[in-house]
């Protein structure tokens, strides 16, 4: 647990300095987001026109209904690859852009340049007319991963700086009360990588129903896990942003101040398999292993987060074990921060 508080603490610390550099890290994130939404929007689009045409013919009665929800299942399998690879690049340039806040090197707007943003004539006609009971955002999501079992973190069998989590989605923000701006329906759709890193030179084999670490016979640089899941994800958020007044009227905004949510998700796993990369004749191997592994068709879990504007700590928890008829229960548990660009 120390190096858990370690970790923790690291977090804080980011939390802080977005608080302090706003505007600067905001505008490069969205550039990016705008990206990854237009990838996402894509494939969702010719995804629906894939399954639309399983749905003709199965009425017309050419396949089966097992039929067709086995090649429904293949297409969403086959999107979220292409979304992956696409999406890949971005997620690459959003990693940086973080490294970057970190280390110091993306510097806050300058007064003149946010009293320009805010006072903008269009923008602020705009923001005060334009006021939606329910608006969306972008998500994106970062942190450590690992696994528990009988309520002790396995950092043992799992490294714990090593193993991480990515999340990326659409929601949905509906304010609940016609007059009051604290309680928030989030909800939407997310792509959730889940990555854990073996110890001990240790990679995971399938035996029988049970899917155990073994000791390699060569010496890997690298062992990695990766599941991802397709989520629905719901939470109740309290949002502490303070109403506008204009006209006598009252208007109502998001993201503006200090919020949290609890709730959780549901979803698919739509794809599992195993990274290893060693060294052997002074030639480099990367080897990727596909397969179902025992891993379970479904994940549901519980979820929170609690940040100011955009940014928050979040943490995510699996109620179902990863594998799932292993004798050792291991539930998966991230923690990280996350990213709601409206």
């Amino acid at each position: 647990m120390k190096n858990f508080t370690i970790y923790l603490v690291i977090l804080v610390f980011l939390f802080v300095t977005k608080v302090l550099g706003q505007e600067s890290f905001e505008s490069r994130a969205k550039k990016i987001a705008n990206k990854i939404e237009n990838i996402t929007k894509e494939e969702k689009a010719a995804l629906k026109e894939e399954v639309e045409a399983v749905n003709v013919q199965l009425s017309e009665g050419k396949i089966t209904q097992e039929q067709a929800d086995k090649r429904k299942k293949e297409l969403a399998e086959a999107r979220a690859v292409i979304i992956e690879e696409k999406v890949t690049l971005a997620q690459n340039e959003l990693n940086d852009l973080v490294q970057q806040k970190v280390d110091g090197k993306i510097k806050e707007q300058d007064s003149s340049h946010i009293y320009v943003i805010r006072w903008n004539p269009k923008r602020d006609k705009d923001s005060i007319h334009g006021e939606r009971r329910t608006t969306s955002q972008f998500v994106f999501a970062m942190g450590l991963n690992n696994m528990m079992a009988d309520g002790k973190l396995q950092d043992a069998n799992y490294s714990f700086i090593g193993s991480h989590f990515y999340e990326w989605g659409f929601t949905y923000n509906s304010r609940l009360m016609k007059n009051d701006n604290l309680l928030h329906a989030k909800y939407g759709l997310s792509l959730m990588y889940n990555n854990i890193r073996a110890t001990d030179n240790r990679s995971f084999v399938v035996n029988g129903n049970q899917t155990e670490l073994q000791t390699n016979a060569i010496n890997l640089d690298e062992s990695r896990f990766r599941n991802v899941y397709l989520v629905l994800p719901l939470h109740l958020e309290f949002d502490f942003s303070k109403p506008q007044i204009s006209n006598e009227k009252t208007y109502f905004r998001t993201h503006k101040s200090f919020r949290f949510g609890i709730g959780g998700y549901a979803g698919i796993n739509v794809k599992s398999k195993q990274i290893l990369k060693y060294d052997q004749d002074d030639l480099d191997y990367k080897t990727t292993i596909k397969g179902d592994y025992n891993v379970n068709n479904f994940i549901y879990g519980l979820s929170s987060y609690i940040g100011y504007k955009e940014m928050s700590l979040y943490v995510k928890y699996d109620l179902n074990p990863l594998f799932e008829n292993n004798l050792v229960k291991e539930n998966n548990i991230s923690l990280g921060l996350r990213f709601d660009l409206n």
